[in-house]
Parts: structure tokens; C-alpha cells; sequence
């Protein structure tokens, strides 16, 4: 295989893993702020916690680059956790140090994910003047009870308080997270949480439905969710409701109002992308191989071992090839995610292997009713978004 590296875009994550409370449903790397030195005035993460992670993300950062010099980055997202736990002014510092020494694309979208229970910490202007310009708000629900299942720290006023904050500090693209199939919700109460979202006129919807993974309080103590034909229900009259009032569905969970999440389709089209902090995954193309690069999960070993780096790679630092057996399925599960699917040339332009591996798949999956195929546009049906996985056992 061979691909031209140059021609891939490049983005940026950054992990922030601290939380003011574990959700119940969440496997993410992220953890409580509970220990004593770590908290700060009003609940916020210590100024000397957010000091030293910030040079530790500055010294990931100059490992990472040493793979991607001479490449410019598209997008920068910061998530969590929640990152908005972190003063504006070491944001802004981390994001100048990033453009001082690398590229950053003339448009670039820079996002943050931020919870409404933490939105009084900091004024979204600072967040605005450090250079961040779109914002990803974890409303989850307008249901108190819901709310309270979910074990959020915000109420649903504090989602309304959050967007106004938000838009008088500046921001314009706003993206609001949203869950159905709540413990006890019916096709009413789902639909409400919708028409409040919209209510809102955020730019951009993620709208998903909660899933129950391992690991997690939800995993040991299961709540009673909506039966699976209610299910359905819910999402063929919550699709039609985006679609009414403006939200053209991009993606298995995206909904957008002409701007779409750039730094997430980069995702979902197999391109390249840095990951810095504790637990971050990146996935970087060098030509004859795509590498896979993970860090530490726990923010205080990913500490100790940067300090104890002294600008060398760190023992938290690992990386692999992904072998070239396994690229057709990596591709797939990123790009059948689109509701305009992906052309035959990109699958080679990202993983540099002939689009006639992908021959077989394709046979089964138009036989099945999961796939269309027109000349070299691949996409999957409306069957085929519903039963990804199906769909992604026949590759």
C-alpha cells in the first residue's frame, strides 16, 4: 500500500479527563475531580492540575509532530471530560503554543465540549478570545427526572442559560448533544427534547441513542429503557421532526443546519488525526503504513511520565501499524456512517489498497438490501443505517 500523505487532512484532539461527576452510562476516560488537591475555588479543577497538564499536552504535542511536519491542521477538538473545567487563559496559551509550531488552516474549526452545569465557571468570551469558535454543549436532555436518571449535574434551565452565555460571548456554531431512548421516556417526552433543542436554533444536532456499555454503573445496574419497536418508533418521527424544522441528517447521529462538524467527518472519511492527553487515540498515514498511537489512560501516571519524559518519548506513549487486513474494516466503520456514503476513490486515496478488495462486500451487502451502489459511490440504505453492524459482519 501507498498513499499520498500530504493529500490527507489533519486534525487534533485534545483530551481533558476530568469530570465534576462519573455519568452513569459513560465509558469514556474521564474522572471525578473529587480528590482534595486537585479541586479549586467554586469547584474547578486547581490552577497548579490545569498548569501541568497543559505542559504535558505542550510536550505530547512535540512527540506527535515529529511524524506530521510540513502538514497543516483543519481542526482542533477538545473533549472530555470536560474541558471547560480548565481556566480560559491556559486554553489560550495551549492553542497559541500549538500555532506556534505547527500550521493551522486559514478556516479552522476549533471545538470545545462543555457541560451547562459548568457553564458559570468561566465567561464564554475568554473561551471565545483564546481562539476557540465552536462549541459542543452536553444537554442530553430538557427533562429534570431524565436529567436526574443520567446523573447530569445541570438542570434544563442552566441548557437554556448556557446557549444565550454562549452567543453573547461571541459563538455563533453551536452543537447541542442530545440522548433518546431514556430510562422510562415515551415517543412524547423524546420528541419534547427535540422540539426544545430546536427551539434553541443551535447550527448542529447530535442526536443518539443511549447505549449501555460495559464498564459503566448502567452496565451493573440496568435501567428499564424503551422496548426496541419504541425505539424505532422514536427515531423514524425524530428524524422526520430534524428534518422539518431544517436539520439535514449527515451521519448515523449528526444533524446540521449547513454546517456540519468538519473535524468529525474527517473522522468518518478515514482521515489522519493527532491525539494528545490522557488516553487520546490518534491515527497518522506514513505512507507504506497507517499508525495507530494511544497514551495512558490515567491523568496522574500520564503526569508522571511526561515530567519524567524530559522532551523523550514517554512510557505512556504506544503505537502500532494497523496491518493492511484490517484498513477495509477501519475504513468501513467510519464511512458507512454518512448518509452519502464514500466513493470508491477515496478507500484508495486513504488506505492505499485497490477498491476490488471491497468487491465481495459489496455483492453481499446490495443482495441484503443494506448497500447502494451507483457507478463508484458506495451508501448505505435506509436499512443499512439501521443495522450497521449487519452490515459491517459481511466485511
Amino acid at each position: 500500500m501507498t498513499v499520498q500523505v500530504t493529500d490527507i487532512p489533519l486534525a487534533l484532539y485534545i483530551h481533558f479527563p476530568w469530570c465534576v461527576r462519573k455519568c452513569p452510562y459513560c465509558d469514556f476516560n474521564s474522572h471525578e475531580s473529587g480528590d482534595s488537591q486537585e479541586r479549586g475555588a467554586g469547584g474547578a479543577l486547581s490552577d497548579d492540575l490545569q498548569q501541568a497538564y497543559v505542559r504535558c499536552l505542550n510536550q505530547d504535542l512535540q512527540a506527535e509532530l515529529e511524524t506530521v511536519r510540513n502538514r497543516s491542521i483543519s481542526s482542533i477538538f477538545l473533549g472530555g471530560g470536560t474541558p471547560s473545567l480548565f481556566n480560559p487563559k491556559h486554553l489560550k496559551a495551549l492553542l497559541g503554543r500549538i500555532s506556534d509550531n505547527v500550521d493551522l488552516s486559514d478556516d479552522i474549526e476549533i471545538t470545545m465540549e462543555t457541560n451547562p452545569g459548568t457553564a458559570e465557571y468561566w465567561q464564554f468570551e475568554d473561551y471565545r478570545d483564546a481562539g476557540i469558535n465552536r462549541l459542543s454543549l452536553g444537554a442530553q436532555s430538557f427533562n429534570a427526572d431524565s436529567l436526574n436518571q443520567l446523573g447530569r449535574i445541570h438542570a434544563p434551565e442552566h441548557i437554556v442559560l448556557a446557549v444565550n452565555k454562549a452567543r453573547a460571548g461571541g459563538f455563533e456554531n453551536i452543537n447541542l448533544d442530545l440522548m433518546y431512548g431514556l430510562p422510562s421516556q415515551d415517543m412524547d417526552a423524546a420528541l419534547a427534547d427535540i422540539r426544545a433543542a430546536v427551539s434553541l436554533e443551535p447550527t448542529h444536532l447530535s442526536w443518539y441513542q443511549l447505549t449501555i456499555e460495559p464498564n459503566t454503573y448502567f452496565y451493573r445496574h440496568p435501567p428499564v429503557q424503551p422496548s426496541d419497536d419504541m425505539l424505532a418508533d422514536i427515531s423514524d418521527e425524530g428524524i422526520k421532526l430534524l428534518a422539518a424544522e431544517g436539520y439535514a441528517r449527515y451521519e448515523v447521529s449528526a444533524y446540521s443546519r449547513q454546517r456540519v462538524c468538519r473535524h468529525n467527518v474527517n473522522y468518518w472519511q478515514f482521515g489522519d488525526y493527532l491525539g494528545i492527553g490522557a488516553g487520546a487515540h490518534g491515527n497518522v498515514s506514513m505512507y507504506e503504513a497507517i499508525i495507530r498511537r494511544w497514551k495512558t489512560r490515567l491523568p496522574k501516571d500520564y503526569i508522571a511520565h511526561y515530567h519524567e519524559a524530559s522532551g523523550q518519548l514517554p512510557a505512556g506513549f504506544r503505537q502500532a501499524q494497523i496491518p493492511n487486513s484490517e484498513l477495509p474494516l477501519e475504513f468501513l466503520m467510519n464511512a458507512l456512517r454518512l448518509t452519502d456514503g464514500f466513493d470508491l476513490a477515496l478507500f484508495n486515496a486513504r488506505t492505499g489498497l485497490s477498491a476490488e478488495v471491497l468487491a465481495p462486500f459489496l455483492e453481499q451487502g446490495k443482495a441484503r438490501g443494506l448497500l447502494k451502489v451507483e457507478r463508484n459511490t458506495i451508501r448505505p440504505t435506509a436499512r443499512g443505517m439501521l443495522f450497521l453492524d449487519e452490515l459491517l459482519a459481511l466485511v
